[in-house]
């Protein structure tokens, strides 16, 4: 049975399609046209249209279907993010027995791409499993096939019921008041951020610095810093994910500790001509608000892979990045917890210290806290990490050539 194989669907709106949603089901691109159904778009003109040209097995084209995905945390779902505030889109899902509909067409990828492949019947049944393995990645690269991938589509003609929907996720609490005014109340909405690209959880230290807990790639910031030791290995922890998602990275890291560019003291920015929006959204040429560039900053926590992390040598590392940040062209940054997790480095220590640095840069700062260990309520606090000395209080500066 394919309820067996998958738990749901995904369909992802604006939130203010909701109460039309639950009133007239998910409609295909054609009924909401041939209805005239008032809705508020979240894709542009361009990808509707070209879903308009694109014909399916049965005659029809994309626009006969109401597209459901296997996998919403996809590219095109970045691209929304991106562009729209996350508290105007939201997703919901659908009981997986739909596949069981007739004229229901699965796609092995992207529906409007001309290397994905329509499946029809028991064929596209019997494809499910091989889908739901390929769509289950934190990450995606048009390299490999698997931003397309991705985004594989359950294609159902003419419309989902409504009372196939069961829950209504958000990625803020802005979000969730505004559906949970507009859904039935046996539909649950689920504030579920992460789903989003966004942090599970923020504090703000001062308008500038704010901690956050969540994966640091999607932060948005400019510059992504990357703990990292000096003798070019990217084993593991936060190092080995770079060094799989971005292979020019690691090149340009192993470089730098050839030449001694990157030491202890002194980090090494890669200045990446593109950004993770090229890299992970849909059709990101297109993007209405641009896409800025996404630089590395690779910070030496230690010497030696083997050894632990060195706090004086982080704080030479703060000491460098705030007296040359703005000589770099950093225009904002998200770090980790330097040194803590597989540095052995503690929270208690090193927040404090990162603090009291990037407190004083006067651009978006977010210190993405360590999942290893729970943080107490206490040391998340601007008391304990700041003290009473406003953000601006001075740090002696030690140049490093």
């Amino acid at each position: 049975m394919v309820r067996q194989l998958f738990q749901q669907l995904y369909y992802i709106t604006h939130v203010e399609n909701l109460p039309s949603i639950f009133n007239h089901g998910i409609l295909s691109h054609r009924r909401i046209v041939d209805d005239r159904v008032q809705f508020t778009p979240i894709y542009d003109a361009s990808i509707v249209s070209n879903r308009g040209q694109k014909a399916t097995p049965d005659g029809n084209t994309l626009w006969d279907f109401a597209n459901l995905y296997f996998q919403p945390r996809n590219a095109m779902l970045y691209r929304v993010a991106r562009e729209k505030s996350v508290g105007e889109i939201c997703i919901l899902t659908v009981r997986p027995d739909i596949v069981n509909q007739s004229g229901v067409i699965v796609s092995n990828g992207n529906a409007a791409s001309h290397q994905t492949e329509f499946l029809v019947g028991k064929t596209g049944t019997k494809a499910i499993p091989g889908i739901l393995r390929k769509v289950n990645k934190k990450w995606w690269s048009d390299a490999d096939g698997s931003k397309r991938e991705m985004m594989a589509e359950c294609l159902v003609p003419g419309s989902v019921p409504a009372d196939s929907i069961t829950t209504v996720y958000v990625g803020s609490r802005d979000g969730q008041k505004l559906a949970r005014h507009s859904v039935p109340e046996n539909v649950t909405v689920t504030l579920e951020p992460d789903m989003f690209f966004e942090p599970t959880a923020v504090i703000e230290l001062d308008p500038m610095l704010h901690l956050a807990e969540g994966d640091l790639f999607f932060s948005g910031m400019q510059t992504v810093t990357v703990s990292v030791n000096t003798v070019g290995v990217m084993g593991k922890g936060l190092a080995s994910t770079a060094k799989d998602r971005f292979p020019d990275v690691y090149v340009r890291y192993q470089d730098a500790c050839r030449n001694k560019s990157l030491r202890m003291g002194k980090p090494y920015i890669v200045k990446r001509e593109s950004s993770f929006d090229q890299d992970l959204a849909d059709q990101p040429g297109s993007f209405t608000n641009g896409a800025q560039e996404t630089w590395f900053l690779l910070f030496a926590t230690k010497s030696h892979w083997r050894e632990n992390a060195d706090f004086a040598g982080i704080e030479q590392g703060l000491t460098w990045l705030l007296k040359n940040y703005k000589k770099e062209g950093i225009t904002s940054v998200a770090m980790p917890a330097l040194g803590c997790g597989l540095g052995k480095l503690t929270w208690s220590d090193v927040g404090p210290l990162m603090c009291r640095y990037l407190s004083q840069m006067t651009i978006p700062t977010w210190i993405y806290l360590p999942g290893e260990k729970a943080i107490k309520a206490e040391e998340k606090t601007r008391e304990f990490l700041l003290g009473n000395a406003p953000s601006s209080a001075p740090v002696q500066l030690s140049i490093i050539a």
